[in-house]
């Protein structure tokens, strides 16, 4: 059991950081409720899932190809930056009323967006072919494969736990905060989003010229 809760803390320690998703999530919590910010992080849990697959199917030594790299790098760019840029176009949105913002961002337009950010993250990326490739290859060495299924699983549960906790508290700071300090988180968080990207763009000119 002590094992299983300290699989449970790496996926919280995982989707904890203030990163992309966090950012996302608090926005669209902010703007549209409970239900679209969870589905970003929802989005981004399968992201997650669909890379630890690639892990069990060996798919680890892709990342040491320059071209791949570079690729993950760029699309991150521009997924990230056209989030941002969509999030600081949005923020006077949340000064208005809701009715028709809330219309166009779909909760399949949520899922889908926390997917793509999770996705085309390299530091995501990094940790699943990576950091989580060196945890199972030891958790292999250490136990059966039914052992891996549970500790996987409370990796997820530790993901999914920080998704709501951080759905609950963007949605509920629409109801207590003021519409200008709402209007300059959005904003923050746009930049933020933007921020990212830009730090992805100098990672692949990296990976490219030096």
């Amino acid at each position: 059991m002590t094992i299983f809760f300290t699989y449970v803390l790496l996926g919280l320690s995982l989707a904890a950081p203030i990163g992309p998703v966090n950012a996302a999530q608090l926005d669209r919590g902010i703007k549209n409720g409970f239900f679209h910010s969870w589905l970003v992080g929802l989005g981004a849990t399968a992201a997650d899932g669909f890379y630890m697959l690639l892990v069990f199917l060996g798919f680890v030594h892709l990342m040491d190809v320059p071209f791949i790299q570079v690729f993950l790098w760029l699309f991150g760019f521009f997924v990230l930056v056209y989030t941002g840029i969509e999030s600081l176009l949005g923020a006077r949105e949340i000064t208005m009323i809701q009715e028709d913002y809330r219309k166009v961002q779909t909760y399949t337009k949520s899922f889908f967006s926390g997917f793509m950010m999770s996705l085309f993250n390299p530091l995501t990326i990094l940790f699943w072919l990576g950091i989580f490739g060196s945890v199972l290859a030891k958790t292999v060495s250490d136990y059966g494969i039914e052992q891996i299924i549970i500790y996987t699983g409370a990796i997820f549960l530790g993901i999914v736990v920080w998704d709501l906790t951080m759905a609950f508290l963007s949605s509920s700071l629409k109801r207590v905060l003021t519409d200008r300090f709402l209007y300059f988180v959005s904003i923050l968080s746009g930049t933020s989003l933007i921020g990212f990207g830009i730090y992805f763009a100098v990672q692949a000119f990296n990976v490219l010229f030096l």
